[in-house]
């Protein structure tokens, strides 16, 4: 056991908090902390997204890192309502406002009684607060305890919807779009969240807006608690308290897991349970995408059949990857994750087919890049799939590499990149054959045109 991290393999929970806080209308995310952690954060999302990315700070001062950041933060606040005129104000709290013990609720109820006694009838935006310390989590954990924080503070029971929540993971703004569409085609009620396909990757403007239009409003946040059902993207193995949980325990709504839905296997597993709880039918769209993907996979199976595979990211991500490995006739060798709940693990191992293995895939939870650098040059990989923080590794081991998931800060379009569903299933497809082909023709001296 390593005593440091060198190169992590995942990034700060705040930052999958701003991503969260991204999917509400109208909202604007504070870091109760340094400057250091927004800027950090925001230099991150905007060479992902390529989109401006304004986050507040209540900026802590070596003073304030000793005596509390109360004054700080309601301050920040109050700046906040003047700059923006949010509806939402979403707080999440950082390392060293967690380590010297700021108690941000307590902090909030004091500056509601402080502003009714000093500027009575003030409209106060909604303030949703996230304890998201870096070193209890990383950004994915950062994303969903935002998500079910933000939940519980607007749902409210008012009887029984005909309408189903949806609670995707920290997919891309293209993934959503795809959920838009499938929603709409199969004419079902639906509350999508977060929903931050249009403040991610918007389009022009003719002026700038400080908080770009978009994102799931506070009137659908507060029919949560009223749903036939919540679905999250969520495996049944992981063991975080996600949105669907607090619906389930204060609403009485059902909650559904299911892992992401990338490949055959698991786009129909989701699209099952989207029938069992609406009775729509599937769109005709949907089937001829399934039959597409079908054919490809005959198409490309000669280029990837015992191709061994290294398989890296958020937790989520690489169990999905797995089983799609599996379907394509892959061998993946190598799945590590800097996350550390044990979901990863306990997904690849749950697979039906694991334990009839010939050879078992290394599954390394807690890693860093160091350690994946390490298993890769030991263990004969002809692919990486995975986020662009893995190029150097990629480039040293000259092993062709294919981003997914967050981030990817050295090719453009990170936001547009499709990975779920018939269809994006079919594009990731694509680009991991295409990689096959690009180094066969690299390796050959002839350079051929037809493989």
């Amino acid at each position: 056991m390593k005593a440091v991290t060198k190169n992590s393999c995942n990034l700060c929970a705040p930052l999958g908090a701003v991503v969260a806080f991204k999917g509400v209308e109208n909202s604007i995310s504070l870091l109760h902390g340094s400057q250091g952690c927004a800027t950090y954060i925001r230099r991150y999302l905007i060479s992902h997204y390529r989109e401006p990315i304004d986050t507040a700070s209540s900026s802590f001062t070596e003073e304030t890192a000793v005596f509390g950041g109360g004054e700080n933060l309601k301050a920040a606040i109050l700046n906040v309502m003047r700059q923006y005129h949010p509806e939402v104000i979403g707080i999440a709290s950082t390392c060293l406002s967690e380590t010297i013990g700021d108690n941000v609720p307590m902090i909030l109820n004091e500056f509601r009684k402080e502003l009714e006694k000093d500027s009575p009838g003030t409209v106060l935006p909604k303030l949703i607060a996230v304890s998201t310390p870096s070193y209890s989590g990383n950004q994915i954990e950062g994303f969903i305890h935002t998500v079910r924080e933000t939940v519980r503070g607007f749902a409210k029971k008012s009887g029984k919807g005909h309408h189903i929540n949806l609670f995707p993971s920290m997919v891309s703004p293209a993934d959503l779009r795809y959920l838009k569409r499938l929603i709409q085609g199969m004419g079902i009620e639906c509350i999508l969240f977060p929903d931050y396909e249009k403040t991610l990757d918007g389009g022009i403007w003719g002026e700038y807006q400080p908080i770009p239009p978009g994102g799931t409003t506070a009137a659908s946040l507060e029919q949560t608690g009223s749903a036939k059902v919540t679905i999250e993207f969520v495996g049944e193995n992981d063991k975080l308290v996600t949105a669907g949980d607090a619906l389930q325990q204060e609403h009485a709504v059902p909650a559904r897991r299911t892992p992401l839905p990338i490949g055959v296997e698991l786009t129909d597993r989701f699209l099952d349970l989207l029938q069992e709880y609406t009775e729509r039918s599937i769109p005709a769209g949907e089937i001829s995408a399934r039959e597409r993907l079908i054919d490809a996979y005959t198409d490309g199976h000669k280029y990837l059949f015992g191709k061994r595979v290294l398989l890296y990211g958020d937790e989520d991500v690489v169990v999905s990857l797995y089983t799609f490995m599996q379907e394509i006739g892959t061998i993946p060798v190598i799945c590590a994750s800097g996350g550390r709940t044990g979901s990863m693990r306990a997904g690849i191992i749950a697979h039906p087919d694991y334990h009839d293995l010939d050879e078992k895939p290394v599954i390394q939870d807690g890693a860093d890049f160091e350690d994946i650098e390490e298993l890769a040059g030991s263990s004969d990989i002809d692919l990486m799939i995975g986020s662009g923080k893995g190029a150097k590794i990629a480039r040293k081991l000259d092993i062709p590499l294919i981003r997914v998931g967050f981030p990817i800060h050295d090719r453009f379009g990170a936001s547009r990149i499709r990975m779920i569903g018939y269809e994006g299933t079919l594009e990731l497809y694509d680009r991991i054959v295409n990689a096959v082909m690009e180094t066969m023709q690299k390796g050959n001296p002839i350079g051929y045109s037809y493989i």
